[in-house]
């Protein structure tokens, strides 16, 4: 049963540009770092993303122990959604310093995936993750996380750059 597949496995990537930012500043305490990984699906010039209490989120999260971003993807995908997904290009990456509420002091590192959602494989493990699909448009500057709506911004670009 295929689950994930990265287009480079079967295909050559197109020239790869990487952009990373980030966030906030950092303020020489200790922080909790987490590394995530993020797939950004885009069907007809629709983007879909998962609608929680907290607000929108792109489709993936944290990486447990020696994950790669493929396999976390994959995981987090069948967690949130249920779906099996193709995995195409790698655009950005992004951190913030911030204060978390339960965590304290927190520092993730994202790193943002264009790809496509394959089909329905289980009924979705997080209950509370909804999938939606919204045009560009509609969607920007109402990420939840300021470095997701740049991270969503440079995701656009390249798709409608390679379109």
């Amino acid at each position: 049963m295929m689950i994930g597949l990265l287009e480079s496995d079967h295909f050559p990537l197109m020239e790869i540009i990487e952009m990373h930012k980030i966030f906030g500043t950092n303020k020489g305490v200790e922080y909790v770092h987490r590394k995530g990984a993020y797939l950004i699906p885009i069907k007809n010039n629709c983007i879909g993303i998962v609608q929680t209490s907290k607000g929108l989120f792109f489709l993936g999260g944290g990486i447990d122990n020696e994950e790669t971003d493929t396999l976390c993807i994959i995981r987090e995908c069948l967690e949130e959604i249920g779906y099996s997904v193709l995995i195409k290009k790698k655009v950005c990456s992004a951190e913030t310093y911030t204060k978390h509420s339960e965590i304290c002091y927190f520092h993730p590192i994202q790193t943002y995936y264009l790809g496509e959602l394959v089909e329905q494989k289980q009924p979705p493990i997080e209950s509370d993750h909804k999938l939606i699909w919204m045009d560009y448009d509609n969607l920007r500057g109402k990420m939840f996380l300021e470095m997701q709506n740049w991270a969503l911004e440079q995701c656009w670009n390249t798709f409608k750059k390679e379109k």
